[in-house]
């Protein structure tokens, strides 16, 4: 996938866990994970806006585009 989801990062910079984020962001570890592991087909605005303001930080820095190679 072209989209690469850097939550895992930003989570590690601000020391918190899976279990501490979902909580706080409401939204179940699980789905989390899901989104953290980049399995994930999308990501509410309203989800997306939770994560960014626990984490205190911007889309940019949990979403990344990569241009994939057509070999």
């Amino acid at each position: 996938m072209a989209i690469i989801v850097n939550l895992d990062i930003m989570m590690a910079r601000r020391k918190m866990s899976l279990n501490e984020l979902s909580e706080l962001v409401k939204i179940t570890p699980a789905n989390l994970s899901i989104l953290k592991t980049g399995k994930a087909k999308a990501i509410r605005f309203t989800t997306l806006e939770s994560i960014c303001k626990v984490l205190k930080c911007q889309p940019a820095d949990i979403l990344e585009y990569q241009e994939l190679d057509n070999e």
